[in-house]
């Protein structure tokens, strides 16, 4: 497989501060790449310097075997940006934005028609056509936006939470959209806070403050030895009153980690401890509750990590 990112040592420095501090990445086309972290943590600052937007401080990044500072132009045309914020125009209908954006990278005028009918078949927006983009619902206009930003065949997309406020089946939608596109071979770079979409990353990248800490496919990144240290146990409890189970559990010694996960407690307690737990909440006025074993999930993953780093 070809390369679609490399970067070695990638870094920007403001002044005093470090935005991103000695980022390597290697992603391969095709993949869906998704990159995690808190909000200030430097994914914005990554995805504009490798945009050619911003110029790295140190290191080097190359997109499509480019290099963003000695052929930022190149790297401008050959990529695709979808923004958070639906950032079209909301008094142009669905085909005069599409029509505006072909034109403005540079789309041939004996080709612009075809192109765009392509692109709308793609993103599943024929019957909008003649609709103001302002008029559309969230998950169409991350349709229509998604469609402007390949109009003019990108290898390479960036995707800025491209889910953010839309709803939950214009969101599979969507990723059905991006699923489709990967098979073709274009690459995704995504941003997201939302853990169910990093389960569907190829690959998974995670941010903390200017450095990236981890990176690997999902499964691979479950199987840290930091998520259940030596002598340790992920647990899943199944109980009634949650809240008050959870602050039952929070006070036991042997309970490292407790939480509320959907209809259920996710705990970290010392290996063996299974029998001990449902004891407890017995003794405590919860009856039957049901302990069982499980993996860890990205979510413990990130959490993990995050305190790790917290606490250094």
């Amino acid at each position: 497989m070809k390369t679609a990112i490399r970067t070695e040592n990638l870094t920007r420095r403001f002044g005093s501060f470090t935005a991103v501090d000695g980022v390597n990445l290697e992603i391969e086309e095709g993949d869906i790449f998704g990159f995690l972290g808190p909000n200030g943590s430097g994914k914005s600052t990554v995805i504009r310097m490798l945009c050619g937007l911003l110029l790295p401080t140190d290191g080097t990044a190359e997109v499509l075997g480019n290099d963003v500072v000695r052929a930022s132009e190149t790297v401008k045309h050959s990529i695709g940006y979808m923004s958070q914020q639906f950032s079209l125009y909301p008094d142009l209908t669905v085909m005069e934005n599409l029509t505006f954006y072909a034109r403005i990278y540079g789309i041939p005028r004996r080709d612009r028609r075809a192109r765009i009918e392509e692109v709308i078949a793609g993103a599943g927006i024929q019957d909008y056509r003649k609709r103001l983009a302002g008029q559309l619902s969230g998950g169409w206009k991350q349709r229509l936006a998604l469609a402007c930003a390949l109009v003019h065949r990108p290898r390479l997309m960036f995707l800025d939470e491209p889910t953010a406020g839309i709803d939950p089946v214009a969101r599979r939608e969507l990723w059905n959209l991006l699923f489709d596109l990967s098979g073709q071979g274009v690459t995704f770079f995504v941003t997201t806070h939302y853990m169910d979409e990093a389960e569907r990353c190829s690959h998974v990248g995670y941010i903390y403050y200017s450095k990236l800490i981890v990176r690997g496919t999902p499964n691979e990144l479950k199987q840290l030895e930091e998520l259940s240290p030596p002598g340790t146990v992920r647990l899943e409890v199944r109980c009634p009153r949650l809240p008050s189970a959870m602050r039952v559990l929070a006070e036991k010694p042997y309970v490292s980690d407790v939480t509320i996960f959907a209809d259920s407690l996710h705990v970290l307690a010392e290996q063996g401890s299974e029998r001990r737990i449902a004891t407890d909440l017995e003794s405590a006025g919860y009856p039957h509750a049901q302990v069982i074993s499980i993996p860890p999930t990205l979510e413990d993953v990130f959490v993990t990590l995050t305190q790790r780093r917290k606490a250094v």
